[in-house]
């Protein structure tokens, strides 16, 4: 049982691990799909990037 957890608690920091280092996105980023201009238009809410395509997984915030 012991080993059990252990596995269970290295698995879940390997996820955690492997989630933070696929995404750049800050807590600041916050993506949000405007269809009023295009179906695939994508606006940052607290800095106001703008992009075109999938949803963005990188911050386009200058100095970043």
């Amino acid at each position: 049982m012991p080993l059990l957890l252990l596995l269970l608690l290295i698995g879940v920091l390997a996820y955690q691990w492997h989630v933070r280092r696929t995404s750049t996105l800050t807590r600041a980023c916050r993506w949000r799909l405007d269809r009023g201009v295009a179906p695939d238009y994508w606006r940052c809410a607290a800095c106001g990037a703008e992009q075109r395509g999938p949803e963005p997984r990188d911050c386009l915030r200058p100095g970043r």
